[in-house]
């Protein structure tokens, strides 16, 4: 049996879960939680083939362990978890699924850094910093990615730049109106049909709603969707397997912010 090795249900592991439970497969496929900002996804036992672990872009997401193999990325986790249930979460049509595609490349490559910077600098950090060095250095020194390792360091020592604040907040702004934008013509989710796009939006935005509520204010149509995607039993089976009351406040380093803007 595959496992997936999930952190708090917020970011990555959050649209993962969710998607594992719209396509029907919690009963087929294994699931653990992990301690993402103790460090444990470095050290999951039975993985033969790390490199999608270890080099991934996503930082401290889900893992999904096949035959030995860990997958990794939560758009290309949801994408398998689909295919193999067959659920329909990605459009047929050559278009439509382009769209989807480039959505969730929008997301993952503006939002999610934004998202992860603010996130860690506003909950990841304090847990961080109260740590010792030996216990910090024990969990850094499991991270093969020297990137990702960097990211930890930072994030520990409070490095957040002002200017990266800032276009952070822009990039979750944007986001928003995005979302509100698209749902403008009246339908329902993003693409047009429920797809992976929905998740993992969601997955990234929900922690902003508290941290950058002015993003959020004048756009009923993206807090009509928040509503309805939270409304959703995958997504409340997903927020079930929360070990905190606010899985939106735990973060863990994610993705380096883009070098090009």
């Amino acid at each position: 049996m595959a496992v997936l090795y999930h952190g708090e249900p917020n970011g990555p592991s959050l649209s993962v879960l969710a998607v594992l439970a719209e396509c029907g497969l919690e009963d087929q496929i294994e699931t653990r939680a992990i301690n993402l900002l103790a460090g444990e996804r470095h050290t999951i036992p039975g993985i033969t083939e790390p490199l999608a672990r270890d080099l991934g872009v996503e930082g401290e997401g889900p893992v999904l362990v096949v035959d030995g193999e860990a997958c990794q990325e939560s758009v290309f986790l949801a994408q398998y978890l689909d295919e193999a249930a067959g659920a329909g979460l990605q459009p047929k049509d050559a278009y439509t699924h382009w769209q989807m595609m480039m959505w969730c490349r929008r997301i993952t490559e503006r939002c999610a850094p934004a998202a992860a910077f603010l996130g860690n600098r506003a909950y990841a950090t304090p847990v961080l910093a109260a740590m010792d060095d030996p216990s910090f250095d024990a969990i850094t020194a499991s991270i093969a990615s020297a990137d990702l390792r960097q990211r930890w360091a930072d994030t520990r020592s409070g490095a957040f730049p002002e200017t990266a604040q800032a276009d952070s907040q822009v990039k979750i702004a944007d986001a928003a109106a995005l979302v509100e934008t698209q749902l403008g013509d009246g339908r329902e989710w993003l693409i047009g049909p429920l797809t992976i796009a929905d998740f993992e939006t969601y997955g990234w935005l929900v922690g902003m709603v508290d941290l950058m509520p002015d993003a959020f204010a004048d756009r009923p149509l993206a807090k009509a969707w928040m509503a309805r995607m939270t409304a959703r039993p995958s997504v409340q089976s997903a927020l079930a397997r929360a070990g905190t009351a606010h899985p939106e406040r735990v973060w863990a380093p994610g993705p380096e912010i883009n070098r090009w803007g």
